[in-house]
C-alpha cells in the first residue's frame, strides 16, 4: 500500500497502518501507545508525521466527530458517515445515506464546488442504552 502511493516503507508507517487497521476510529494517543507497544521508543512527532503523510496519501482518513478529538480510520474511498454514542463515545461506520436525502444537498453553495457531505448520527450505543 505504501509503495502504491510512492511512500517509503518504514517501520513507523507500517506500525501506524497496522494500528489503525486493527483499531478503527482510534485517537492519536492510542495510536502512539499501540505503535510503542510494537516498536518500542517512537516520538509523538514521528507518529503525528506518519499520520499526516498517510492521510495526505489517502491511506487513512481523519475524522473529528463534534466534541471529540481527531480519530483515524482505514476505511477510505467512500463517503460513509458515523454514529457516535453520546455516553461512552463509541463510534461506528454508517454507509452513505440512500434514497432522497435533502439535507445532503446544500440550499446555498456560496460558490463552492461541493464534493462531500459529512453526517454524524448521535445516540446511545447498545451497551449504554441498556444501562440507562
Amino acid at each position: 500500500m505504501l509503495r502504491d502511493v510512492s511512500l517509503r516503507v518504514t517501520a513507523p508507517r507500517l506500525a501506524v497502518l497496522s494500528a489503525v487497521h486493527q483499531h478503527p476510529h482510534t485517537d492519536t494517543d492510542s495510536i502512539i501507545g499501540l505503535v510503542r507497544d510494537e516498536l518500542g521508543t517512537v516520538s509523538h512527532q514521528a507518529v503525528y508525521d506518519v499520520l499526516r503523510a498517510l492521510t495526505t496519501a489517502g491511506l487513512l482518513r481523519r475524522i473529528e466527530p463534534p466534541g471529540s478529538v481527531a480519530r483515524y480510520e482505514a476505511r477510505v474511498g467512500d463517503n460513509h458517515h458515523h454514529v457516535v454514542c453520546r455516553s461512552c463515545g463509541t463510534i461506528a461506520d454508517v454507509d452513505c445515506a440512500v434514497g432522497y436525502a435533502p439535507c445532503l444537498t446544500a440550499s446555498e453553495a456560496h460558490g463552492f464546488v461541493i464534493d462531500e457531505a459529512e453526517v454524524v448520527y448521535r445516540g446511545l450505543c447498545p451497551d449504554c442504552s441498556v444501562r440507562s
